[in-house]
């Protein structure tokens, strides 16, 4: 029987590897941020992608949650319910904090002028450029995306192996080629156009939370018949 209780004490089973949640990524991306704070000192006005890396380690935090972690929880009799939504009850508690943290860090550079150097590293153009609760609240959506959609990897892992993973990625990209080809073949391109080029970062913040939703759902569905 899930019970907040046990939800959460799967979280907090996940954060006795706390280096993984939170050493790693804050570590590899204040790395990135000071190579690109030398980088500004040489050339100036720099926009960067360096906020990435803090994107792709929630990613694999998310799949090592259920990857690396899975099996041993589930052997001390947690049902893969609870050990699902204690996961992504983590997920949604990181997303919530860093994407504070990250609020925090881009009023910082909006307030030294880019560090000094006319760096744009917390600031990203269009999606991360606006009001301090919209950075926010795009910030988390999109950090929680990333974690749950790890978590789904790990699971098609842990069910099907390197055959099941491998299988995982080449469906999706004949998902992108068959929407590209439907795509073309119904003339839509300009209309795609036209929808995300009129689409605001609130309302991409929106398609990206359907998304996240999606992905939950998807992982969901496949931790029900998890091997262990």
């Amino acid at each position: 029987m899930t019970t907040w209780r046990t939800v959460t004490n799967v979280a907090r089973y996940h954060l006795i590897q706390w280096q993984l949640y939170f050493l790693l990524p804050w570590g590899i991306m204040m790395f990135s941020f000071a190579v690109n704070l030398v980088v500004a000192s040489q050339i100036p006005n720099t926009d960067t992608g360096g906020l990435a890396t803090i994107y792709v380690w929630v990613f694999i935090g998310g799949l090592f949650s259920t990857f690396k972690s899975l099996q041993f929880g589930l052997a001390l009799g947690i049902s893969r319910r609870s050990y699902y939504l204690g996961t992504a009850g983590l997920a949604v508690a990181l997303a919530a904090g860093y994407g504070l943290a990250l609020t925090g860090l881009q009023a910082i550079e909006a307030a030294t002028d880019g560090w000094g150097q006319n760096l744009g590293f917390f600031r990203v153009g269009y999606i991360l450029d606006g009001p301090w609760y919209l950075t926010w609240l795009t910030s988390f959506v999109c950090l929680a995306l990333m974690f749950v959609y790890g978590m789904w990897f790990g699971i098609v892992y842990r069910r099907w192996s390197v055959l099941g993973m491998t299988s995982f990625v080449a469906a999706q990209i004949l998902l992108l080629v068959a929407a590209a080809l439907l795509a073309t073949w119904t003339d839509a391109w300009s209309r795609i156009g036209d929808f995300f080029s009129a689409l605001s970062a609130t309302g991409l913040t929106g398609v990206l939370a359907v998304l996240m939703v999606a992905l939950f759902a998807g992982g969901y569905g496949t931790m029900r018949r998890a091997a262990v």
